[in-house]
């Protein structure tokens, strides 16, 4: 057996179950973790500027491919109360993300020793599972059960606390004798899939709504070929997206209260089944139960039990991870399709296609400054099929979820039910970290990118190149909206006269220069008919510095993006598209 101390344990633990990459912040606390990251090597490090940043680091790396698990690193204290908001974001959205904090040395943890905080106890909400160490000896057996615990079930983060004194100790290990532990996820029994199949055979308009645990799952591939092979269309939600791409046939738009097509929402209203697979039915997909439920059934398939009967109960529920349902739906569908006792789908998709050709929104203005929906048509005309999109919150992504197009898996990378401001600079580098020759284009409005600007210093130290397009309107655009039910536009404008910037003519902060500041580059854009250049010339940057680059779009100060408080009562706030050049890169043209 190897004596070790215990923190080098844990590092022989991490590599073994696939970790290579960390993000972190050090400091007194976790320096012993430090020191064994630097003597055994194999994990190389990311230093955040913030230790939230460093948590979104660690979600993006998640995120971006099958398998990933994120690690984020702080001292005592304050950094792990910094990786609360990380930690919820990972949680809500079912993404494993492994948190590792210092402690003070078990004898003064009850002492209010300076940074000692009970982390567990204020992470225990947003965590799968959380704990302090107390023996050397259980350090490797902790980490351990950390990754069974996010790999097993429904996906989630995990925090393992550290005394400093733990840490050092030393302990017997013997690396080669550990094995990971099995990972144990809920499946689909033949009966269950037999059932399935049977309700959405007899339904006449049927539809498959796909969830972000289709990603966990790594199950696209067998949502399409389920699709194809019973010709059902498919609605994915926010976190799905990607699933199968929007130029499929099947694919039908997606459905909600704002990140939504008018075509989608339609072809809901119409369907008299909705299968939904690896999705929570959350509120801003469905808006209200009664209006949402009203006329249809529904098969709800979703990984943890308690999601089942949570927002309504299904005609049918069935407890699986979506990869093993998808596989018992194909086996039983085959066999009915080889019989010939699959219904013919093909008017029922086609009605959906003739909603999706003509119920269009418009994205062609001419505006100086411009209109948001302009600036998604000429990144659709500038970004090809593989590019992969992150963003998080407000006007600026709804309406990206409205215009944008997105074609492979993963490749639209969003902070769904949580939705923090300044979510999208460091998911994005956790995101090309992750995945280097991928090509990356985030997404903001000037608030959200204000509130972890500093990462972007970060990219440039550690070459993380990636285009983020910044559309600033010098608002608090979505809270604004919000605010029109109040009769107030209160407390969310961020516009001033920067006396270091008269050209900004009024909008505040000079974007252009803090984010050159910060080693980075930028290019700022007041005409759209210019944004063709701008990317283009962005492209030459990243490529030539291998930093981010930085498009900012000046819009109009007050663009009303649609959304409603039902989906059969979206308020349509901008002109609709009436010919095909009204919505010249929509999925499906006009004429």
């Amino acid at each position: 057996m190897a004596r070790m101390r215990a923190i080098e344990a844990a590092v022989l633990v991490m590599r073994r179950e696939g970790v290579d990459t960390a993000f972190g912040v050090p400091g007194a606390a976790i320096n012993p973790l430090y020191a064994a990251l630097k003597k055994l090597g194999g994990i190389d490090h990311v230093l955040a500027r913030h230790v939230e940043g460093a948590s979104h680091m660690a979600e993006g790396y998640t995120r971006t491919n099958a398998g990933n698990i994120g690690v984020c690193i702080g001292t005592s204290g304050p950094a792990g109360t910094d990786m609360v908001t990380g930690l919820y974001s990972a949680s809500a959205d079912s993404i494993p993300i492994l948190c590792i904090t210092g402690q003070a040395p078990r004898a003064r943890m009850h002492k209010e020793d300076f940074q000692a905080v009970d982390i567990t106890s204020i992470v225990g909400p947003v965590t799968k599972w959380a704990t302090t160490v107390m023996e050397p000896g259980q350090v490797p057996r902790a980490f351990q059960r950390a990754f069974h615990e996010m790999r097993s079930g429904r996906p989630g983060p995990v925090l393992i606390d550290l005394p400093f004194d733990v840490q050092m100790a030393e302990i017997e290990f013997d690396i080669d004798a550990y094995e990971p532990l099995p990972v144990a996820k809920p499946g689909t029994s033949r009966t269950q899939a037999e059932k399935a199949i049977a309700l959405l055979n007899e339904a006449e308009r049927p539809l498959l709504v796909a969830g972000g645990g289709i990603f966990n799952a790594d199950a696209a591939d067998r949502l399409v070929e389920f699709a194809e092979l019973t010709g059902v269309p498919v609605v994915p939600t926010l976190m799905g997206w990607g699933a199968i791409p929007d130029d499929h046939k099947l694919m039908v738009g997606m459905v909600g209260l704002q990140t939504s097509h008018r075509y989608g929402n339609a072809t809901l209203l119409a369907s008299d089944l909705v299968f939904g697979i690896g999705n929570r039915w959350a509120n801003r997909h469905t808006g209200s139960v009664d209006v949402y439920t009203q006329g249809r059934r529904f098969i709800h398939v979703d990984i943890e039990p308690t999601q089942i009967g949570r927002v309504f109960n299904p005609d049918l529920g069935i407890v699986s991870d979506a990869g093993s349902a998808l596989d018992a739906f194909l086996e039983v569908a085959r066999e009915w399709k080889a019989a010939g006792k699959l219904k013919d789908r093909s008017a029922w998709v086609e009605a959906c296609r003739e909603r999706k050709r003509t119920l269009q929104r418009k994205t062609h203005f001419d505006n100086v400054p411009a209109k948001p929906q302009r600036v998604y048509e000429e990144m659709n005309e500038a970004f090809g099929k593989d590019t992969c999109y992150v963003s998080t919150i407000g006007l600026s992504q709804i309406a990206g979820a409205q215009f944008l197009h997105v074609y492979k898996p993963r490749h639209w990378i969003n902070c769904g039910q949580a939705g923090p401001l300044g979510w999208t600079i460091p998911a994005a580098l956790g995101v090309v970290k992750a995945d280097p020759q991928r090509q990356v284009v985030a997404l903001s409005g000037d608030y959200d990118f204000q509130f972890m600007i500093e990462e972007l210093a970060v990219g440039a130290q550690f070459n993380l190149p990636y285009i983020h397009v910044l559309v600033n309107n010098s608002y608090l655009g979505l809270i604004r909206q919000a605010q029109r039910g109040f009769d107030i536009d209160y407390c969310v404008q961020l516009a001033f006269e920067n006396i270091n910037a008269p050209e900004l003519n009024g909008y505040g902060v000079d974007h252009v220069a803090v984010v050159e500041g910060l080693g980075c580059k930028a290019i700022r854009v007041f005409d759209p008919n210019e944004l063709q250049n701008a990317f283009a010339e962005a492209r030459r940057l990243m490529a030539e510095y291998r930093v981010p680059v930085v498009v900012e779009v000046i819009l109009e100060r007050v663009t009303n993006i649609a959304m409603g408080t039902e989906i059969n009562a979206i308020n349509e706030f901008e002109e609709l598209a009436e010919r095909g050049v009204d919505a010249p890169t929509a999925i499906a043209l006009l004429d």
